[in-house]
């Protein structure tokens, strides 16, 4: 009789893998794309958006990891897709991660669509497009998974890291005696998102960057590469040819890993989205020469596949002898709700009708006056969201549903008990930013009614699950 352990082993070793792309590029034009707090719409495509699948099976356990060019993950979308996947392939919903890279070059797509009733008003043609790129998203993912799912053949795995960080900057400044603006609410905050280059302003950033760009690397079992997917803790590059869709530098990365790995055709590279909520590529106190549209995603995304490429090589020999393993929990958190004085002085800014008064108030301040006004009046009280973790042996990969401050990922990653974790950000849904409590407590864009919409504790319930959810699996 074999004894149990060398069952587990033999079980371990039958490790398979699958990957796969599908084309979620829009085809009717134009579109509007994500932009800030303006309109910003797109005629044409410079570069493809995809989903990318990666399904692994050891045996007793599949778990699935889909990359999507978006900059969020509509969770309708996703619930939906999850199911049809499910259904194709048998693999529980609750084993499957969709995570966004959060291209703001993409669709603006969000989770409610407008769906046309017969009998009822006709949709707008911005509505009936949105509908027609839900159902492209939708199939995407749904495919992406089922493709892949069918490609499984016997696999290795590994993973390592190698630290960029050159390309990554903290985007909350502490600024100089007399520097700070007022904020929408007419409050002076301590800290101030994107403060310009200028060293006349700016004194220190005001937290940590995570330079490390990881790698889930996975080969067939002649050793040659299958599929890579990375992270980088970086928000996006931007500078993208106006007026025209990018995946920007994640669609870029897996446009040139191949290269770096001498792979095949069938060979899948993504780039994920980490802890970026408070990071992006701008090198404040320094004055980058000028860029052509497209110059500095290209430069991020080369850099990233190099310091990918080292990292591959650390790996050494990929193995096959690994347990899967999954946890998902829903956590129920708590709505910021305005005090009374807050929705008072916001309808008193709405109710401003003169031009000129409007424009002597605080920058956004109508915009963050709607905002304070929708909290209070949201019916609902909580939110539920997803968090999860997927074991791959030694490597542990934690998803969160929010804009995550880079410390919140750094805490992970020290708290773990694998051998190397990965942190993915903007996974199974996009709630807002999700500040630190000692982040909410320096102000920001970020920490901002509106901006955030839960409880001020809420990084560290989210924390405090997935660090349970790894003793779990370890």
């Amino acid at each position: 009789m074999l004894s149990a352990s060398l069952v587990t082993n033999l079980s371990a070793a039958a490790l398979k893998a699958g990957a796969a792309v599908v084309d979620i590029t829009p085809t009717q034009f134009p579109v509007n794309m994500p932009g800030g707090h303006s309109s910003n719409m797109a005629t044409g495509v410079h570069d493809p958006l995809n989903a990318r699948a990666l399904v692994l099976d050891d045996g007793k356990t599949k778990v699935v990891w889909v990359v999507i060019d978006h900059l969020s993950v509509p969770r309708k979308v996703t619930v939906e897709a999850k199911e049809i996947a499910s259904k194709a392939t048998g693999i529980p919903v609750e084993n499957m991660l969709v995570s966004a890279t959060h291209t703001h070059t993409g669709v603006s797509a969000s989770d409610e669509f407008v769906v046309e009733v017969p009998g009822g008003p006709k949709l707008s043609d911005r509505q009936a497009k949105a509908n027609v790129y839900r159902q492209l998203m939708l199939d995407g993912i749904s495919q992406s998974i089922i493709k892949a799912h069918g490609q499984l053949r016997p696999a290795l795995v590994g993973a390592a890291a190698q630290p960029l960080p050159s390309e990554v900057f903290n985007r909350r400044w502490y600024l100089k005696p007399g520097k700070m603006p007022l904020n929408p609410f007419g409050e002076m905050d301590k800290v101030k998102m994107n403060p310009g280059t200028s060293p006349d302003v700016i004194d220190r950033p005001a937290g940590p960057t995570d330079p490390d760009v990881s790698i889930l690397s996975v080969q067939d079992a002649k050793r040659k590469p299958l599929a890579l997917f990375a992270n980088y803790s970086l928000h996006y590059v931007g500078g993208s040819p106006a007026g025209q869709v990018s995946a920007d530098y994640y669609g870029e990365f897996a446009r040139v890993m191949p290269s770096r790995l001498r792979a095949g055709d069938d060979f899948v590279a993504a780039m994920s989205n980490g802890t970026s909520g408070d990071i992006n590529n701008i090198p404040f106190g320094v004055t980058r020469p000028p860029r052509a549209p497209f110059e500095q995603i290209r430069l991020v995304a080369s850099e990233a596949a190099d310091a990918s490429w080292k990292a591959y090589q650390e790996i050494g020999r990929h193995s096959g002898d690994v347990v899967l393993g999954m946890r998902q929990r829903i956590l129920t958190l708590k709505y910021r709700k305005p005090t009374a004085e807050q929705v008072m002085n916001a309808k008193a800014i709405l109710a401003i009708k003169d031009k000129e008064a409007i424009a002597r108030l605080p920058a956004l301040a109508t915009k963050y006056a709607g905002s304070t006004v929708s909290a209070a009046e949201r019916p609902e009280e909580t939110l539920d969201i997803i968090v999860q973790v997927i074991k791959v042996g030694d490597i542990v990969l934690c998803a969160i549903p929010f804009e995550t401050f880079a410390e919140t990922g750094l805490e992970l990653k020290k708290k773990s008990p694998f051998g190397r974790t990965i942190v993915v950000g903007l996974g199974n849904g996009r709630h807002g930013y999700l500040p630190t409590p000692a982040q909410h407590e320096l102000g920001g864009y970020e920490t901002w009614l509106g901006t955030n919409t839960v409880q001020k504790d809420a990084s560290e319930i989210v924390v405090r699950n997935l660090v349970e959810m790894m003793g779990e699996l370890r």
